[in-house]
């Protein structure tokens, strides 16, 4: 919903703007100018990128439209069954947790947040490093290295569809430009036309460098920002989860490694104390 709002709120913008300066629509109708600047700029997305980053790009656009899929429920199931596989361990050993992570669809704390079950890779992550945890060959230091190879790398394989839109969005213009030379080239055909005639060439090639900038600055760019920021709140999950575990591995409470995780969420994501021990509380009913 808020992607639709920008957008219309930027063609709105412009374009009643050139109403109220009394502009001819009709004379910004240059389908032959777009086919240069939208087919100049995807063909050269497609050669700068693989196809999982083009993949990515498609998959990543429909859910702006969604908005973010991340709440303050999420971290709520969250660091709840965080807390809940911590106090297990604690309460029966690590090798209590060993039938939960080898088949989290069939564990009974994992399979109480049905969200979260919906993520498979984080679900995989808290698997991984508590199955490291529970064959005790790594030692902190080690673990938090590991976790933090993955977390760049999960992080920068998100990114790639924003980066490759923010790519595209910088090539626009230029694209605008080569749409304007081409169009000044077919007006100089006309020269010798009356001042109209050739009047209606010049707009139409300018018309190349409009489309070229708004394109870029009124839409692609913007798109790519909020697919980093979407990117940017999928981190942070996987940040808090490591939290919590590096914290527990340090010897601490469950009770205080969750407390760890919630410090690092975004304080307008990030659930109050007394509301984790709550959701926790109601968990456990």
């Amino acid at each position: 919903m808020k992607l639709i709002i920008g957008l219309l709120i930027v063609i709105g913008a412009v374009f009643g703007g050139y109403l109220m300066a009394h502009g001819n629509l009709l004379a910004l109708y240059q389908p032959a100018e777009l086919v240069i600047i939208g087919g100049g700029a995807f063909g050269a997305f497609v050669i700068a990128n693989p196809p999982t980053t083009i993949k990515g790009v498609f998959k990543g656009l429909p859910a702006l439209l969604k908005g973010s899929k991340y709440n303050k429920q999420t971290y709520l199931d969250l660091l709840s069954l965080m807390y809940n596989l911590f106090a297990k361990a604690r309460k029966e050993g690590l090798m209590a947790l060993e039938s939960d992570i080898d088949e989290p669809e069939q564990s009974e704390i994992f399979t109480a947040y049905p969200k979260l079950m919906g993520n498979h890779h984080l679900i995989a992550f808290i698997s991984d490093y508590l199955r490291l945890m529970v064959g005790g060959n790594m030692n902190a230091f080690e673990l938090e290295q590991l976790m933090d190879l993955e977390l760049e790398t999960h992080h920068h394989e998100n990114e790639q569809p924003s980066h490759a839109l923010q790519t595209m969005a910088d090539g626009l213009p230029g694209f605008g430009i080569v749409a304007a030379v081409m169009g000044v080239v077919i007006t100089m055909g006309y020269i010798s036309e009356p001042p109209e005639v050739l009047g209606a060439h010049i707009a139409a090639a300018l018309v190349g460098t409009f489309l070229g900038i708004l394109l870029a600055y009124g839409f692609a760019a913007p798109m790519a920002n909020a697919m980093a920021a979407q990117a940017e709140e999928d981190s942070k999950l996987f940040e808090c989860t490591k939290v919590c575990i590096m914290a527990t591995l340090n010897g601490y409470t469950p009770q205080i490694a969750v407390e760890f995780g919630r410090k690092v969420l975004f304080t307008n994501l990030r659930p109050g104390f007394l509301e984790l021990e709550e959701h926790i509380k109601n968990q456990k009913k």
